[in-house]
């Protein structure tokens, strides 16, 4: 199964299935002599982890990581880091109902018909539980970013229609759903526990941050600061769409609205999201993922089981409403390891 690692410089490869005995990462291209602990990552673990509050699954995996290599008296001796999470709540029975059974928006069908086998407990290498590898390998590139001075930070924007009208940075490790307005937090948790209640679930908007990186990261034409970080988002399951800075809404603007204009201090307006030409300009890098709705409802839906014998199916188990609040460390995470990555191919450029 080709396409399980993603970076160059700085790589990661995820391992394991939903309802495995295990799922993890393996971090190569990491710099030697930094300081770094099992609870320095753990902290970004906590963040991902299923059954934090009502509004998310109530699968109870306490994603405790181990480190196996690649540490040596608490710092990084450059070679391969080694991260495992041991599956602990595992209900592989819930889903023998469902073995032979497509179910709606799930990767069943395009896998079977790709490798003609799956993994039906939970969909296995589709499942968002392969994300925990993501976020613990973005973990160590978090940390070297600090190094560097460059921080990236995710909230949720909108949530089934409503839309945050401001901006906190302080609240949104505060509410439930991570987002960024404290009164649209409110309403959104409202909304996803009404949804909930019928068996059925909502999507949303969330918005990344990357700040502290200077002008000049990117490489032209194919290797995009832009398209590089879009091929991240878009990696993750549920991420279906993708803009930067005034993204869609330039289509409604004219050019001299949406130029960037300069002064000796700088840029004047940041519509460009702090890209352009696939170059880092030094300003704010923004961009927004357009996050669907959880695929696993309650609700009968139409669908075939492997015969293409029609069926009506109800997805019963223990599955976010809405993914924008766990998806946060993923995009933070899948962030930092395309920024680290870019800057290790920058500085092996000028070796």
């Amino acid at each position: 199964m080709a396409g399980n690692s993603f970076g160059n410089f700085f790589k990661i490869t995820t391992f394991g299935e939903s309802h495995g005995e295990a799922v993890g990462v393996i971090v190569d291209g990491v710099t030697p002599g930094v300081e770094l602990d099992e609870q320095y990552i753990q902290v970004q673990m906590d963040r991902r982890k299923p059954g934090q509050s009502p509004v998310t699954s109530p699968r109870k995996e306490y994603d405790v990581i181990r480190i196996l290599s690649g540490i040596f008296e608490g710092k990084t001796t450059g070679t391969p880091l080694f991260i495992m999470l041991h599956n602990k709540d595992m209900r592989p029975a819930a889903y023998d109902d469902i073995k032979y059974t497509f179910r709606p928006g799930h990767a069943d069908y395009s896998y079977l018909k790709k490798y003609g086998i799956r993994d039906h407990r939970g969909s296995g290498r589709a499942s968002g539980r392969e994300t925990a590898g993501r976020v613990a390998g973005g973990a160590v590139a978090r940390k070297l970013l600090e190094n560097r001075g460059v921080s990236v930070i995710a909230y949720t924007k909108e949530i089934g229609g409503i839309k945050c009208h401001t901006f906190n940075e302080s609240v949104i490790e505060q509410n439930e759903v991570r987002a960024c307005d404290p009164i649209a937090a409110v309403k959104m948790i409202e909304k996803i526990e009404r949804l909930a209640a019928i068996g059925d679930s909502c999507g949303g908007i969330v918005e990344c941050r990357i700040r502290g990186l200077h002008a000049g990261l990117g490489e032209p034409v194919f290797d995009k600061l832009d398209a590089e970080l879009a091929k991240a988002m878009l990696s993750i399951g549920a991420v279906k769409g993708i803009e930067f800075g005034a993204g869609f809404a330039a289509a409604e603007m004219l050019g001299s609205q949406h130029n960037d204009e300069m002064d000796s201090s700088g840029f004047l307006s940041n519509h460009a999201g702090g890209i352009v030409g696939g170059i880092s300009t030094g300003e704010e890098i923004v961009f927004r993922m357009a996050v669907k709705p959880t695929s696993s409802i309650s609700v009968p839906q139409h669908t075939i089981d492997i015969h293409g014998q029609e069926q009506m199916i109800e997805t019963i188990g223990r599955h976010d409403p809405c993914i924008c609040p766990r998806i946060i460390p993923v995009v933070e995470a899948m962030s930092s390891i395309v920024i680290e990555d870019l800057l290790k191919r920058q500085a092996a450029l000028h070796d």
